[in-house]
């Protein structure tokens, strides 16, 4: 995590000068590998290439060009595409642009190579084409076109997808097949991002089959919040732990009316009034120490927040996760129960202070830059869900939402590049760019490129390389596919947060 200050002299430094380039320090992220799962046998966290099967670093000596690290196993480039390979063009023509692909204003993207290949791989399996990808290579001293059978099976997105469309349906299908499939034996998906999103997705479907697996998973999600509970609560991050959970519980409510719900959800409540920020007596006397320039200069600093755990601790409260707080206050709400408005509305205004001129929310409680500038939109997306839900009859949530939205309509490049868990960010940016449907077909057509090539072919989708350069594990290829799975669901509109009608 960055400071208030990093992370701004970040932005400045990245925004300006990192033009061709992918932004990683060192050898980051291409040394990083997964101990175990379908990545395993590659070398190193790569770009995934599509059905392809390929994985590819971008180099700074070859802007236009991708360089080939692996071909998995099984894949159409298998037998064709070697080690160090430079591919240099799709189709008969070699890539025009060079790598965009970085962090900051002015690098979001995927302009060059990448969204030119993704572009090809997306036209050879439309109705009309062969399914045959057509690459230029230069392996050695010359340069020979390569053919791989990527094949038709999938087909091409629709204009409209993934509302609409044959192939995010099959996608959605596959997707939700193999999230049934990796779900633990004490209900369990995983980690908190797993446990929120393929529960949602599953739900998104609008399929009762899928609610008895969503229901073990809550069960024991509760189940371990109160055996955590007992024992300390700043172990690990509780508080993510605590709003998905809740934000799940109240879904599957509104579905079923089941009974057992209401007393979690009060639990949960009492937890998340514990743990927000409202006094300086919860700071922790050791943030002085450990992050001295997160410690509040005034009551009002921070005000309404949370942070990771209970009270304030570290880094303290910050956007992401207060936006989080304040849309389980209102689902909760919604669901029936109690909430304290003076706590609600401490959250509200936590993300309001937040809040950039243009829309944009930044990390904490102050705006870091000037009324145009705007960096990952993570954040943004969840404060916008969160107004978007609110309980509260007056038009002023309303039109703040759809701020949030516009802003993400406008710059939809970040998509896939956020801060913290970017599959997570990626999920809230499509909330809340569904808000209004214009900004959620801006944000759906300028990434389509990284839908055509993190889709892998045994149907899971891939994780990035990202701007933080984390989360790339053995359970990576279940982050991104929950995610994708949850996107390919929103336009279906089965949940209150994808635009059910608001209890």
């Amino acid at each position: 995590m960055y400071s208030l200050l990093a992370f701004a002299a970040l932005l400045a430094v990245t925004s300006g000068s990192m033009m061709a380039q992918v932004h990683y320090q060192g050898d980051q992220p291409w040394s990083q590998r997964a101990d175990s799962g379908p990545d395993a046998e590659v070398p190193g966290w790569y770009y995934n290439l599509g059905l392809s099967g390929i994985r590819a670093e971008l180099v700074a000596n070859e802007p236009k060009a991708l360089l080939v690290k692996h071909v998995l196993s099984n894949a159409p480039a298998r037998n064709a595409i070697r080690i160090d390979d430079l591919i240099i063009g799709a189709d008969g023509k070699e890539f025009r642009k060079p790598h965009r692909n970085g962090y900051g204003m002015e690098v979001f993207g995927a302009e060059g190579p990448v969204a030119e290949l993704a572009e090809a791989l997306e036209t050879c399996q439309a109705e009309s084409a062969t399914g045959k990808l057509k690459l230029m290579v230069k392996r050695g001293g010359e340069t020979i076109d390569v053919e791989l059978d990527i094949g038709k099976e999938y087909g091409s997105y629709a204009a409209t997808y993934p509302a609409a469309c044959p192939k995010s349906e099959r996608i959605l299908g596959e997707l939700l097949d193999y999230i049934s499939k990796q779900q633990e034996e004490n209900g369990s998906f995983g980690d908190p991002v797993h446990n929120a999103f393929a529960a949602l997705a599953l739900l998104g479907r609008g399929e009762r089959k899928y609610l008895s697996q969503v229901e073990r998973n809550l069960r024991h999600l509760c189940e371990s919040i109160k055996a955590t509970d007992e024992g300390t609560r700043q172990a690990g991050l509780m508080n993510w732990t605590y709003m998905g959970t809740a934000i799940v519980l109240s879904e599957y409510y509104f579905i079923t009316k089941k009974s057992w719900v209401v007393p979690e959800l009060e639990r949960i409540r009492d937890l998340l009034y514990e743990g927000q920020y409202l006094d300086m007596s919860q700071i922790n006397p050791k943030v002085k120490e450990s992050h001295p320039d997160s410690y509040p200069t005034g009551p009002k600093q921070s005000h309404g927040g949370w942070g990771h755990n209970p009270g304030f601790e570290g880094y303290g409260p910050i956007a992401m996760i207060t936006a989080q707080g304040a849309l389980t206050y209102s689902l909760m709400h919604r669901c029936g129960i109690e909430i304290d408005r003076q706590r609600h509305d401490a959250a509200y205004e936590f993300l309001k202070r937040g809040t950039g001129e243009n829309g944009y929310v930044w990390y904490g409680d102050s705006t870091g830059g000037g009324p145009n500038d705007w960096a990952d939109m993570g954040r943004t997306g969840a404060a916008g869900i969160a107004f978007f839900a609110s309980p509260y009859g007056e038009n002023t949530y309303r039109r703040r939402a759809l701020k949030y939205s516009d802003i993400i309509g406008k710059h939809p490049q970040s998509f896939p590049d956020t801060h913290g868990s970017p599959t997570m960010g990626m999920a809230y940016e499509a909330l809340a760019a569904n808000i209004e449907p214009k900004n959620f077909r801006k944000l759906m057509d300028a990434n389509r490129w990284w839908f055509t090539m993190a889709h892998c072919g045994d149907g899971t989708f891939y994780y990035q390389p990202n701007r933080d350069n984390a989360g790339y594990d053995s359970s990576a290829r279940m982050t991104a596919s929950s995610v994708v799975a949850f996107i390919f669901a929103i336009p279906k509109g089965n949940l209150v947060i994808t635009g059910k009608a608001l209890p």
